[in-house]
């Protein structure tokens, strides 16, 4: 595996709604971020899970939806130019003598850094696999959780099994593409977007692709390979469909992960920070910060977490800029926070 360094001041692990404003206060420090996130897109559970639910609990903002809340985040942080590693999970962290720690990722990236972010929410986004007997060792070859690059199905015949908005974009995306494309599903109920599932059922009209309601029971194997998948309906009766792709969407359920082996206590699948001044863990220059963290009055509540990735910032201070005396400012009159922040400080005057 080849090792990329990257020197940084500050690494943040988790690119949810807390760390993305992690970046911003750390920014008005003048700190400069690189973000890690599992998941191949920004925003944590706010886009996994809600997207397009409404968040009635941000401050002076009556009612946001999750992708609104993450579209302004990022807005917000732009000033700072923050460096995002996605569809990359966090193996390895260790800390040096000299009070640097050697981070290492799933895709060979090794960050040397003096100061580092938990905000990994409930932990790290891992599809839900497909459970049948002897479908395991295709994963990757024939078998595919999520998708890096789409010309690999090109020209296949392909089942896309799941209801929600992956599986359903996906489908539509493969038609014309792939040489044929079966959507399975469990039932006639989709968690998509309608207007997906509208697209769907035209598509099937027209014979450019086909949806069959059903369960994979059962696999069939040839010469090595993935020949066919065994699928069961409701009525009992099961259908041998043959395939040289299989695209499985279930959806994403949050683990631990690597985080229970670098060494930070964890109570009930949560980290422990050491005090709520500046949310440190028991490893100094370790921040916990957000969801994955739990302290005394602990609420698990995104303002909370806002809450804390200030707190944090002024905590890392010392590991930064050791011999920098920070005076607090403030954004509404600061014009050394408006130059930071490329805002025209003559616009307030």
């Amino acid at each position: 595996m080849k090792i990329n360094t990257i020197k940084t001041d500050a690494v943040i692990i988790g690119a949810g709604p807390v760390g993305l404003f992690q970046i911003f206060e750390l920014g008005l420090l003048e700190i400069k971020t690189h973000v890690i996130d599992s998941l191949n897109k920004v925003g944590g559970q706010c886009i996994e899970l809600y997207p397009d639910k409404p968040i009635y609990d941000i401050p002076a903002v009556p009612i946001y939806t999750g992708r609104e809340l993450i579209d302004n985040l990022l807005k917000q942080v732009e000033p700072f130019s923050p460096v995002f590693h996605l569809g990359e999970e966090v193996i390895s962290i260790k800390k040096r003598e000299n009070g640097y720690f050697d981070l290492i990722t799933s895709i060979g990236k090794h960050f040397i850094t003096k100061t580092i972010f938990i905000a990994a929410g409930v932990g790290s986004f891992q599809p839900r696999t497909l459970k049948v007997e002897g479908i395991k060792q295709f994963t990757n070859s024939q078998l595919f959780y999520q998708i890096k690059n789409p010309s690999i199905f090109y020209d296949k015949n392909i089942i896309i099994c799941g209801g929600g908005d992956s599986a359903l974009d996906w489908a539509l995306n493969m038609v014309g593409k792939a040489e044929s494309v079966i959507l399975l599903h469990r039932s006639n109920n989709f968690r998509a977007a309608p207007s997906s599932v509208s697209k769907m059922k035209i598509l099937c009209d027209n014979y450019e692709m086909q949806f069959i309601v059903g369960q994979i029971t059962g696999i069939e194997i040839n010469n090595n390979k993935l020949n066919k998948i065994k699928v069961t309906s409701k009525d009992g009766v099961t259908r041998r469909i043959p395939l040289d792709m299989l695209l499985v969407f279930f959806g994403l359920s949050p683990k631990l992960g690597p985080i229970t082996k670098w060494g930070v206590d964890i109570i009930n699948k949560q980290i422990k920070v050491c005090n709520t001044e500046k949310f440190e863990t028991n490893i100094p220059g370790i921040f916990a910060v957000g969801d994955i963290n739990t302290y005394p009055g602990k609420k698990k509540l995104i303002l909370s977490g806002f809450h804390e990735a200030a707190l944090a910032a002024f905590g890392a201070i010392p590991y930064i800029f050791p011999d920098k005396k920070i005076n607090m400012q403030y954004t509404t009159t600061s014009t050394k926070l408006h130059k930071i922040l490329k805002v025209n400080s003559s616009v307030f005057h």
